[in-house]
């Protein structure tokens, strides 16, 4: 019989190791106790009394979706062809609608709309009057200081954004936006 190599033992020793490692870990991860599995209920009152965390409400997926079809229709009736974005307050898109014709810029735009408004918690046509005493808001990345993003409220803090791009004008984009607000507390 041929002797292996010392590179060979020591490769295969260690890959031997490693796995008898691992086997050991999951083995006792799996292993909780009753005890464990009933200091999590206390473990979680404790955290709901920490004064270091905070908690924030967000629009469902479900709630952003029908937002974002009333916003869309609200446009489709005027024969506008434009995007609907809807990001939560961190700016995240939750969904984004690109209507039939609208422009290849439009959905973009949309988004940075709806996190403008967001950001600051207002319309963004009001945002965009800002730019007059504040220019280099402009400048911030990610925002668009266009009208046509509309931010969603819970208890006067935002928790959402709507934008919408692609009609001939910001108004009719942010008119549009405000019919995807509305619809959120029908």
């Amino acid at each position: 019989m041929k002797k292996a190599s010392s590179r060979t033992r020591v490769v295969t020793g260690g890959a031997i190791v490693a796995a008898l490692a691992l086997g050991g870990f999951g083995a006792y991860s799996a292993s909780a106790t009753g005890e464990d599995r009933a200091a999590a209920p206390a473990a979680a009152g404790a955290d709901a009394k920490n004064r270091n965390t905070t908690r924030s409400t967000h629009l469902t997926v479900e709630a952003a979706t029908k937002a974002a079809r009333a916003t869309l229709d609200a446009a489709e009736q005027e024969n506008q062809r434009v995007s609907v974005a809807v990001v939560d307050r961190n700016g995240n898109t939750i969904v984004t609608l690109r209507g039939d014709g609208a422009g290849p810029q439009s959905y973009e735009s949309a988004v940075k709309k709806a996190y403008t408004a967001v950001s600051w918690n207002a319309p963004t046509s009001e945002l965009a009057k800002r730019l007059v005493n504040a220019p280099t808001l402009k400048d911030i990345p990610g925002t668009l200081f266009l009208a046509g993003g509309a931010p969603v409220t819970a208890k006067g803090a935002p928790i959402a954004g709507i934008g919408v791009a692609g009609a001939p004008s910001g108004d009719l984009d942010e008119k549009f936006a405000r019919a995807g607000v509305a619809s959120l507390g029908k």
